[in-house]
């Protein structure tokens, strides 16, 4: 599919490229073992530090190409025509969702400390904000952070934590005034894997994205020193807030890179299938309803990148962000249910990627702030 040229440039059609030959022969060849392992292995992560696929947006300094967030797009789209969606959020996470709290918030030190590592590949990040019980609203957000002495204690816990087994470093939201209330009060944290009173509580079974490893953070009386703090003390909420339009334009664009693919392998599959005496591609109501579904995809497409575009020119991009996160991730299910169908059984058994892209397409509508949410969101602004 022809790419949106007029959002990209050569140095970006260069990079998607380079995403594209990593998937075909790293990854499509090694993700079942990965599915089964429950876990992306950390060399391939190093790997692709070493290729600048992890710092697209950081500081050359840091080792980072110093693009935007449409070379971004790009990135995560091809990314995400991998099928193994597992490996997608292992990376984004990493990418766009956990380690630009450090980059947009952290001071000199804390950037020269840690960046290098993160863009290298050499320390995984995730973040923890969700809690048990909390979802969506990070107001209701119960983990403490005291002070004391120097440093900080912290006690709570975190839900559904990508990179929460394996990961190296996080960036942790703790409420720092119990007396404010709402989103007042709330403060990030750098928690180190190793640090005491800090615990993997479980690992955790999911129905999709079986490749990432997911987990319950616990944190007992953790310990932190002084420069533990992340940005301003009291203001977390809206260091959240900010990234969260970061993560939902990588949630659109992973959604319109699965939905394509799918796509793509369906029409490979009906050209080829017979039933009743001609192909399925012969049927008319199987050719049109892929040719509006394409149409689709197509339309969402040029949303995402529209609003990577704003985002990328410093314009407030809150609504059309908005909807992308709600559209995309309503459509991808639409797609990958009219895909499945048009595979017949084969699309129920797991030898067919359909069948591994149908449940981890599922957690789009719900991860990153729930289609009802976004919803809201577009609606205030409407």
């Amino acid at each position: 599919m022809s790419h949106p040229l007029i959002y990209t440039d050569e140095t970006v059609e260069a990079l998607r490229e380079q995403v594209r030959r990593f998937v075909e022969t790293e990854v499509v060849p090694n993700g079942d073992v990965w599915e089964k392992g429950g876990m992306v292995p950390r060399e391939v992560l190093g790997k692709m530090g070493e290729l600048g696929f992890l710092g697209i947006r950081y500081q050359e300094k840091y080792g980072g190409a110093g693009l935007d967030t449409v070379a971004t797009v790009a990135f995560v789209e091809e990314l995400s025509r991998s099928t193994y969606a597992g490996f997608n959020i292992t990376v984004l996470v990493h990418t766009d969702m956990a380690s630009p709290h450090l980059a947009r918030f952290g001071t000199s030190e804390q950037l020269d400390r840690y960046m290098p590592d993160i863009v290298a590949g050499r320390k995984i990040t995730g973040v923890g904000v969700t809690e048990p019980g909390g979802g969506s609203d990070v107001q209701a957000l119960r983990t403490r952070a005291e002070k004391r002495g120097n440093g900080w204690v912290l006690n709570g816990s975190k839900m559904f934590i990508t990179n929460g087994v394996h990961g190296d470093l996080f960036f942790v939201a703790a409420r720092t005034d119990p007396d404010a209330k709402g989103s007042r009060g709330i403060s990030m944290f750098i928690v180190e894997k190793d640090t005491p009173g800090f615990r993997v509580g479980r690992k955790l079974d999911k129905m999709g994205w079986r490749s990432s490893d997911t987990a319950e953070l616990v944190f007992e009386d953790c310990e932190l020193p002084g420069d533990a703090l992340l940005g301003t003390e009291n203001r977390g909420f809206y260091a959240i807030m900010e990234n969260f339009q970061n993560e939902r334009i990588v949630l659109g664009a992973m959604c319109v890179g699965e939905a394509q693919k799918a796509i793509d392998l369906t029409l490979d599959y009906v050209k080829e299938r017979p039933a009743f005496g001609a192909r399925l591609w012969d049927k008319q109501a199987i050719r049109q309803r892929l040719a509006m579904l394409q149409a689709e995809v197509a339309a969402a497409r040029q949303l995402v990148y529209h609003a990577a575009w704003l985002d990328a020119q410093g314009q407030d991009a809150t609504r059309e962000v908005s909807m992308v996160k709600a559209l995309c991730g309503e459509l991808v299910n639409r797609v990958m249910y009219s895909c499945q169908q048009f595979h017949g059984g084969y699309g129920y058994m797991r030898e067919f990627p359909i069948e591994r892209m149908v449940r981890d397409a599922r957690i789009q509508a719900i991860g990153g702030g729930a289609t009802e949410v976004m919803l809201e969101e577009v609606a205030k602004r409407m």
